[in-house]
């Protein structure tokens, strides 16, 4: 029997079990020889030779040998004969029967019947009449006598089982294992492949490295040669310059000689003793003036000195610490990363990235490549053009920076080596919600903590936080993790009425609106100078410009800011009533613009003159509580709507695109006022509403 044509239904041989079995199909094989592949006139079984199947124009398939014997007996003189299956009138072809087309499908039964093994149903080794079952469910090879536990229907329990017959099993055991096999030939390909291409990569990455070193040592040798050309031009020239001052003194000495000489011809017939007088007189010169010419000018010294300094060793040293050749151990497959916080659209997210070998260690050294791309879900996988920032730590990490623009769901593809890491890629949300990361204070949360806290000021250099607990007449310090360190109390605090507080360059300054007095105290309370001014009405805010030691005085009652130099001398005004509804905030820039605050944000520079509008919402939509600007002269403001939506706002003096709103969600902010910035891109928000201090990222 082999696979497909007699219906067989096993259920009812096993209708005494309770088990599935599973309708088969099988195909007696002389069953199959006798319909398909025998000629239905002489009952003989086709072959390629003597009974080679043709193929009628009835479409009856009859065997050479029978058509050759009918043909030769109908024809005679008409050059046709009837089928002996249907009796319809066949043409014979020019050429005879012979000629006739071959049955194609006999012939392809034939082949494949040719190449079919005859399969042998599996018996059972105790009733050898009885054919093997097999049970996908509980994998047990059984015949319907010998089966028992689940396959018993009197002790059947269990859920219903899937049986096959153990023939079929084993086919598709074999189709299992070949296919099994074929996926493990195509893996082991594709890791050969991909083991092919890193060996090309690293003939590649040896290739380029020789091409570095000998690119690097061609530079130093053409410094060497700059050098010995510059040594041997030295030598050269010194050379040269002593040559000339002796070439000269030699021809000088040589004319002299020729004077001499010519002189002392036809002394000896000299007879007038004047004359022979003049002559000794003149060559006594002449002895005294060879005489000075009888030392060399010059000398003859020149010496090429290379042990002056330490340069050889200082050359060894450094020719040593020339260059490195690295490798790495690292496994990108099993590498990980993860996202250090939340992500808040608008602000910089960080993720790190730990490599590790191929054993699983830690790796504790740096210096491998490192790529990546940020990808949106929706469209899927599709880029987006950020720009990512790797930093090595050396230490095995790597910090991945970039700035996701807008909520959503986002993956980043991250490769070392330009092979992926593990769970690749690193899929993560977008917040529109920035939340604090640290809290200070509360509603009943104390005697100790905050009343009415209005203002706050950052000294950048040590790290501390200064906040103007205005209910309680001082000053609260924190550290940056906003921790308690101190109080600070003085009188120009007194009152319950300080409204703004400022770094100075010596201390910090308040001011106040009740005393209407500007004071400049040490941290440790201690009053520097106090002073006022007679137009003062309802002064607010405070602001110092560190640049010229300017003092920034805000006033509602005038529409204006005051600008004082550093000992309280009135310098000049900003603006006046009309131009500034009621002032909330001032603040001053890195290159001393003066910022100022209402409903909207206007700028003046140093001197006072009006520069831009950045932001300017209209009258009666909203109201900011508080204003800074950090290093890069971003501007940071705390809002309030009239429909209760309180948040923080990042704009730029220098990019119009740039506004981002900072939204808190777990936290909400309710009447936010002072504002302050950490040089660590942090901001230190005024929470009036619920009396405390809250601390966000913003860049």
């Amino acid at each position: 029997m082999f696979c497909c044509t007699r219906l067989t239904r096993l259920g009812e041989r096993m209708s005494s079990m309770s088990s599935t079995l599973v309708e088969t199909v099988s195909i007696n094989y002389e069953d199959f020889n006798e319909s398909f592949l025998t000629c239905g006139t002489c009952l003989c079984m086709y072959d390629g030779n003597e009974h080679t199947p043709k193929l009628l124009q009835c479409s009856h398939t009859v065997c050479l040998h029978c058509l050759t014997r009918i043909a030769a007996s109908q024809t005679r003189d008409t050059g046709s004969f009837r089928c002996p299956i249907c009796r319809e009138l066949i043409t014979i072809p020019r050429g005879g029967v012979q000629a006739l087309p071959p049955s194609f499908l006999v012939n392809q039964l034939l082949d494949l019947m040719s190449r079919q093994r005859r399969e042998v149903i599996p018996k059972c080794s105790v009733h050898l009449n009885q054919e093997l079952l097999f049970c996908e469910t509980c994998d047990t090879v059984f015949c319907t006598i010998c089966t028992g536990g689940s396959h018993n229907d009197s002790t059947s329990t269990c859920a219903e089982h899937t049986i096959i017959p153990f023939s079929i099993a084993i086919k598709r055991m074999s189709e299992i294992l070949l296919y099994k096999a074929n996926e493990c030939i195509s893996k082991l390909s594709q890791a050969q492949e991909g083991v092919a291409k890193e060996l090309q990569r690293l003939n590649d990455s040896k290739e380029a490295c020789l091409e570095k070193v000998n690119s690097t040592f061609q530079q130093l040798q053409m410094m060497l040669d700059k050098r010995r050309q510059d040594m041997v031009a030295a030598v050269e020239g010194l050379c040269a310059e002593k040559r000339k001052v002796l070439e000269e003194q030699h021809s000088l000495i040589e004319a002299e000689k020729n004077k001499v000489e010519q002189e002392c011809q036809g002394l000896q017939y000299q007879v007038e003793v004047r004359n022979i007088t003049q002559r000794i007189e003149s060559l006594s010169e002449k002895l005294d003036a060879a005489t000075n010419l009888g030392e060399p000018r010059e000398n003859s010294f020149l010496s090429c000195d290379f042990t002056h300094n330490d340069c050889f060793s200082t050359i060894d040293r450094n020719l040593n610490d020339l260059g490195r050749v690295r490798t790495s151990t690292t496994f990108p497959s099993l590498c990980t990363a993860h996202i250090d916080d939340e992500a808040v659209a608008g602000i910089e997210a960080v993720v790190t990235l730990s490599t590790v070998d191929y054993h699983g260690d830690l790796r504790r050294t740096g210096g491998d490549p490192v790529q990546a791309e940020v990808l949106a879900v929706e469209p899927e996988g599709s880029p987006v053009p950020l720009s990512i920032k790797v930093t090595d730590c050396d230490d095995g990490t790597y910090k991945l920076y970039f700035r996701p623009p807008k909520p959503g769901r986002y993956g980043i593809k991250i490769e070392v080596f330009e092979r992926p890491i593990k769970d690749n890629p690193l899929y993560f949300d977008v917040t529109e919600h920035n939340n604090p990361i640290q809290v200070y204070g509360g509603r009943g949360s104390g005697k100790d903590e905050f009343m009415q806290p209005v203002s706050v000021a950052i000294d950048d250099m040590d790290q501390l936080v200064y906040v103007l607990d205005t209910g309680n007449s001082r000053i609260k310090v924190l550290n940056y993790d906003l921790e308690f360190i101190k109080h600070i109390t003085n009188e120009g605090l007194n009152g319950r009425s300080c409204t703004g507080i400022a770094v100075s360059n010596h201390g910090l300054v308040v001011v106040n609106w009740r005393t209407k007095a500007v004071t400049e105290m040490t941290i440790l309370g201690q009053t520097l100078k106090s002073f006022t001014y007679n137009a003062f009405q309802e002064p607010i805010d405070v602001a110092v410009d560190k640049n010229y030691g300017h003092i920034l005085v805000a006033d509602n009652g005038m529409r204006c800011v005051f600008v004082f130099d550093a000992e309280g001398k009135m310098l000049f005004q900003v603006g006046k009533k009309g131009l500034f509804n009621l002032i909330s905030s001032v603040a001053v820039g890195v290159t001393s613009e003066i910022v100022v605050a209402d409903s909207r944000i206007q700028v003046f520079s140093a001197k006072g003159d009006f520069l831009e509008v950045v932001y300017d919402e209209g009258k009666g939509k909203g109201r900011y509580g508080g204003i800074v600007l950090d290093s890069e002269n971003r501007i940071l403001a705390s809002r309030s709507e009239q429909k209760g939506r309180n948040y923080l706002q990042v704009l730029s003096l220098t990019d119009s695109a740039l506004n981002n709103i900072l939204d808190s969600n777990e936290s909400k902010l309710k009447r936010p006022s002072g504002i302050a910035v950490t040089s660590d891109n942090h901001v230190i928000v005024v929470d009036l509403g619920n009396n405390c201090i809250k601390k966000y990222r913003y860049w």
